[in-house]
């Protein structure tokens, strides 16, 4: 399975600064486990037209941060995608929404939804936060001592 971190923002290439620098290195230290990658969306548009053209024999499967969905345990994130893989899936999207969240489209579209709590969070850092919760998981399922129960 390959997982895309994803983020939408019309006006730059994605998150800055130290945000950016600490999603890529989460992403860089998932790719250890499993293929992992970011990329930013110009638009939610782009990224559902994106999430239904993507060349894999599987539909990817879509999974939005939403202030709406469910709160899950990093261990049932772990979970969660541990599930995904054993059931075959080939392409997880973890998106961060745009400024305006979510349109009904996008949550038809989406696969599951998933919040961070009931706080609002800045788009950069709830990237950041999506980022080492991947990581996380993945070093939960591969038994390494990261997470250690917390």
């Amino acid at each position: 399975m390959k997982i895309q971190l994803s983020t939408i923002s019309a006006r730059r290439a994605g998150p800055t600064g130290s945000a950016a620098d600490l999603i890529r290195h989460y992403v860089e230290r998932s790719a250890k486990y499993m293929p992992c990658i970011y990329r930013n969306f110009a638009s939610e548009k782009d990224l559902l037209i994106y999430a239904e053209e993507a060349s894999v024999r599987t539909r990817p499967t879509l999974l939005l941060m939403d202030s709406n969905g469910q709160q899950l345990t990093s261990r049932e994130i772990a979970n969660m995608v541990g599930s995904l893989q054993d059931n075959g899936t080939q392409q997880l999207i973890v998106a961060i929404g745009p400024a305006d969240g979510w349109s009904p489209l996008a949550l038809l579209r989406a696969d599951k939804t998933i919040a961070f709590g009931r706080i609002t969070l800045p788009h950069e850092l709830a990237a950041v936060v999506a980022a080492e919760q991947l990581y996380r998981a993945l070093t939960i399922r591969a038994g390494h001592p990261y997470h250690s129960g917390h």
